[in-house]
């Protein structure tokens, strides 16, 4: 508990920096005050991507190892995953709005991607709601954690293989498209996005274990057995 106390005053004081530098950057000049929400947008999508790497990473040392570690690092890793997407697509849809005159086109090959993915990793926790066995969840959640991981390098690079409203990626490998000052403010939150993520991470492992603990406490005979209200007793 004490370290996750650490990661999460870590956690504030970096998301506090990278607000600072979110709002001190320079605005676009034709997108204006909208372009600042490139320091929320971009680093969640991309811890979105660093999430399900993460979650794919530990179901395939689950599946090898069938230690329980793996199976709670890959679900806490994909709970938080999705609630960087749904933030990534949520400031998606109020830049797309702002910017492109529609918060949704179906015929975009990233916004269609990224909304699989984000289902399809609802998907995987629905999966491990719905089985009660550990063993078996912690299988066929694996299972489904390796393979859907897929879906990343597809989302990253929509933008390339198909052109519609997305534009492609500002950082590549001959150099940035952005200026300096918006690279550097949308870096600085990457960089305290990942802090944010590592905290809410083990948070959520920290809870599992006590979920797994208090599940296996053992009962105390009559422990169930409460004493009867005494006005539920009929006078004899």
């Amino acid at each position: 508990m004490t370290k996750v106390r650490v990661w999460m005053s870590l956690a504030g004081v970096a998301v506090a920096i990278g607000l600072w530098f979110a709002l001190t950057a320079p605005p676009d000049a034709l997108q204006g005050e909208y372009s600042r929400l490139i320091n929320i947008h971009v680093p969640s999508l991309w811890l979105a991507f660093l999430a399900f790497g993460v979650t794919a990473f530990g179901s395939i040392l689950w599946l090898v190892t069938k230690k329980t570690r793996w199976d709670r690092l890959a679900a806490a890793s994909a709970e938080v995953g999705v609630v960087f997407t749904a933030i990534g697509l949520f400031t998606g849809m109020v830049w797309g709005q702002a910017v492109w005159g529609t918060p949704w086109d179906w015929q975009d090959p990233r916004l269609m991607s990224t909304a699989v993915m984000f289902f399809v990793y609802l998907g995987y926790i629905a999966l491990r709601h719905a089985i009660d066995d550990p063993v078996v969840r912690a299988r066929r959640s694996a299972v489904l954690g390796a393979v859907a991981v897929v879906q990343i390098p597809l989302v990253y690079f929509s933008v390339n293989l198909f052109r519609t409203l997305h534009q492609t990626q500002s950082l590549r490998p001959d150099g940035s498209t952005m200026p300096d000052e918006m690279l550097v403010a949308m870096l600085v939150n990457v960089l305290a996005f990942t802090v944010l993520y590592i905290a809410l991470m083990l948070a959520r492992i920290d809870v599992a274990v006590a979920e797994e603990h208090s599940s296996k406490e053992p009962v105390v005979a009559g422990e169930a057995v409460l004493p009867p209200r005494l006005d539920e007793v009929e006078d004899v």
